[in-house]
C-alpha cells in the first residue's frame, strides 16, 4: 500500500460526506468514522493511500490543520453537532455493512472506546438505509456510536468516495490524521496519542 509520512504523522486518504439519525454511543466517548482496506461506494472510485499532516488529505473538502465541515447527527441520545465534541480528540469513521474492509477494522473502534473511554469522542457514519448499520452493530454484540446518513449529506460534505475512511481531529477540531483503507490499531492509537499530546501541551501552557 502506498504510504506517506509528514511531520511525524502517518495517514491514509481518498475522497467524499450533514444531519444523521441512528444508533447510540455513550456521551463523551470517541467521535469516529469507520475506515478500512476500503470498498467503493456507488459514487466513488477505487483508491488507497495514507496521509498525515501533509499538503493533501486525499479528500477534496478536508484539509490538514483545518476544521472539517461541521454537521449535526443523532446516535440515539438526541441531536448534537460535531463541533460540540471539540475539546478532546475526535475520531470519525465512514463505513458500511457491505464493505468487508470496514467490518474487518471495526474492532479497533471498539478497542478505542475500551482503552480511552471519555478521553476521546467517536462517531461512525453509514450512508445505508436507516437501521441497517445499527442492526448489524447490535447483532454483533457491539455498542459503537452509529449515525445514519442515508441521503449522503455528510458523506458528500466530506467528499467520501471509497470506504472505509477515518479522520482524527485534535481537540481544537483541526484534522491531524486521515486514513482511506483498512485501519489497524497501531495506526489509530498513534494518531489518537498525538492528539492527546497536543491537549496536554495546551493545558500545560495555560498553567
Amino acid at each position: 500500500m502506498p504510504s506517506a509520512q509528514h511531520d511525524g504523522i502517518a495517514a491514509r486518504a481518498n475522497p467524499s460526506a450533514v444531519v444523521l439519525t441512528g444508533f447510540r454511543a455513550a456521551a463523551g466517548t470517541a467521535a469516529l468514522v469507520v475506515a478500512g482496506a476500503f470498498a467503493l461506494l456507488p459514487s466513488g472510485g477505487a483508491a488507497r493511500a495514507h496521509h498525515d499532516a501533509g499538503p493533501s488529505t486525499g479528500l477534496k473538502t478536508v484539509s490538514y490543520a483545518k476544521v472539517p465541515p461541521d454537521f449535526s447527527y443523532d446516535i440515539g441520545a438526541g441531536e448534537t453537532r460535531l463541533s460540540a465534541q471539540f475539546g478532546k480528540p475526535v475520531v470519525i469513521n465512514f463505513w458500511a455493512t457491505w464493505c468487508k474492509p470496514c467490518l474487518d477494522e471495526v474492532g479497533v473502534f471498539a478497542k478505542l472506546q475500551s482503552e480511552y473511554g471519555e478521553r476521546t469522542s467517536l462517531v461512525t457514519l453509514s450512508a445505508e438505509d436507516p437501521g441497517v448499520a445499527r442492526t448489524w452493530i447490535e447483532a454483533n454484540g457491539m455498542s459503537l456510536p452509529v449515525a445514519e446518513d442515508p441521503k449522503r449529506k455528510i458523506f458528500d460534505a466530506y467528499s467520501i468516495g471509497p470506504i472505509p475512511v477515518t479522520l482524527v481531529l485534535r481537540p481544537d477540531g483541526t484534522v491531524s490524521h486521515v486514513s482511506v483503507g483498512e485501519l489497524d490499531w497501531t495506526e489509530l492509537q498513534g494518531a489518537v496519542e498525538e492528539a492527546l499530546r497536543v491537549t496536554a501541551q495546551a493545558q500545560n501552557s495555560q498553567n
